[in-house]
């Protein structure tokens, strides 16, 4: 049986890539798994941070547009990008953003956990969630966070919808999601999978505008499935309720297939395998642009267009 297990990855569009690099690398303390460049639009970059390795579930990545226009948060997107960490680790974490003057709500409770809500640099809606079940292995084990309050992979995300009904018909009726638990007009729906990042909210804002995708709000969110086969049984399903499915794109890292929600977000979903390390070791993951091997013959144009950035120091691996 085909199975959604999960929160894949999560795209967002950012402004300066330098600025969006010291931030989750430096203030969340994320690994830079990978820099190449936006398959699609080869002269933008996308970066991606996760875990030492990359785990499905983990990853964040980003098309900076340093020149384009800032985005609106609202309805039809995902408005609430949500990392876990450790149930003792909220203190930290509101004295190390206060230590850095990035302003911040909470914590405060949602769903019977601790909730730390903030901004990123271009505007783009983070949050910090405490509970008692994450993984350590989903953490960052070399990075600048000491390891017992690293951030440890998604907890959840939220999509804003003026009317929720259609989107979460979807969810539920096809993606085989659950509801287990509703606090007003926020809506919690599961996965039966047993993986970490198994989470969404679903928040009914019927008197919200509609969200502009730009710069500082997300592009897409990406579910985890298995396989190529799995893949290709949930593209077959979803073309057969017309949602406009696309072919099956090579990511290199992963497969892709996008869609729209009756809400107007734009969904992926993304096969686990292979992974980032098919093209660098995992002690070296991050250290250097990588290109697919179509677009090697353009490394030198491309290197002369997209901004310098100043990587990391060579990053340890944590598996």
């Amino acid at each position: 049986m085909k199975q959604i297990l999960g929160i894949h990855h999560i795209t967002a569009i950012a402004g300066d890539p330098q600025t969006n690099l010291d931030f989750y690398a430096g203030v969340l303390g994320l690994r830079l798994v990978n820099v190449t460049v936006n398959f699609d639009d080869p002269g933008t970059y996308h970066l991606y941070y996760g875990d030492g390795v990359g785990h499905p579930g983990t990853i964040l990545t980003f098309f900076p547009w340093p020149h384009a226009p800032q985005g609106r948060r609202g309805t039809g997107q995902v408005t609430g990008t949500a990392f876990a960490i450790a149930e003792n680790a909220v203190d930290y974490w509101t004295d190390r953003l206060a230590a850095r003057s990035i302003a911040f709500k909470g914590p405060f409770d949602r769903f019977s956990e601790q909730v730390i809500s903030f901004s990123d640099p271009d505007g783009m809606g983070v949050e910090l969630i405490a509970t008692g079940t994450t993984r350590n292995d989903r953490a960052y084990q070399a990075g600048p966070v000491p390891l017992e309050f690293a951030v440890r992979g998604f907890h959840s995300a939220t999509l804003s919808q003026a009317d929720h009904r259609e989107t979460v018909a979807l969810l539920t009726d096809t993606m085989r999601f659950k509801l287990v638990a509703q606090e007003g007009d926020r809506f919690r729906y599961a996965v039966d999978s047993g993986e970490p990042a198994g989470l969404v909210d679903v928040l009914r804002a019927p008197n919200e505008r509609p969200g502009r995708v730009l710069v500082g709000t997300v592009h897409h969110i990406a579910w985890r499935t298995a396989d190529d086969d799995q893949q290709r049984s949930w593209r077959t399903e979803l073309t057969r309720l017309n949602y406009g499915v696309s072919p099956v794109m090579d990511r290199k890292y992963f497969h892709s297939i996008y869609y729209r929600e009756p809400g107007g977000i734009l969904f992926e979903i993304a096969t686990d395998p292979p992974g980032f390390s098919v093209d660098e070791a995992p002690e070296e993951l991050g250290s250097k642009l990588v290109l697919p091997p179509w677009l090697e013959p353009e490394r030198a144009s491309l290197e002369a267009v997209l901004p310098p950035l100043r990587l990391p120091a060579r990053q340890e691996a944590s598996v």
